[in-house]
């Protein structure tokens, strides 16, 4: 037996690079650039007044900043919550690396997991994403990023 999964594309899919922002740890900037109809690389440049979050850092939480940037390649389940395509679900991988005092250098992998709002006949999207990480270097432990936001697409 052949399915065929099929879905109308979003007026975001069909513009491709979307630029807007992202409110939590991080809180920043935050870019989208569809690279087909259900895969996107994401794109976050964030700051953070929190400082530490990671297991293996010794210092106060509270009393460090730092600047994040990231890239993740993302998949998206437009089938995943009905089949209308406007909730997909979205998963991926990618990298952070930190700045900030005592976090020079500082680099993670991410997994991403989260859901997109792509609102019909309009150029944005509205997301949620939990982000677990994994520190590896300069030193080792997991931590995790949050974040909801939006973009609009050109």
């Amino acid at each position: 037996m052949l399915a065929i999964v099929t879905f109308q594309n979003s007026n975001a899919q069909k513009k491709k690079f979307g630029l807007g922002f992202i409110v939590g740890e991080p809180t920043g900037i935050s870019a989208k650039l569809w690279v087909s109809n259900t895969n996107a690389l994401a794109f976050g440049l964030g700051w953070s007044v929190e400082g530490y979050r990671f297991d293996g850092f010794d210092s106060d939480y509270g009393n460090v900043t730092r600047t994040h940037f990231h890239v993740d390649y993302l998949w998206h389940s437009f089938n995943a919550i009905g089949s209308g395509g406007q909730f997909p679900l979205f998963y991926g991988i990618g990298g952070r690396i930190n700045s900030g005092t005592e976090y020079n250098g500082t680099f993670a992998v991410r997994g991403v997991f989260g859901i997109d709002w792509l609102p019909r006949n309009t150029p944005l999207d509205v997301f949620l994403e939990i982000v677990p990480t994994i520190n590896l270097v300069s030193s080792t432990g997991f931590g995790i990023d949050a974040g909801f936001g939006l973009r609009v697409f050109f």
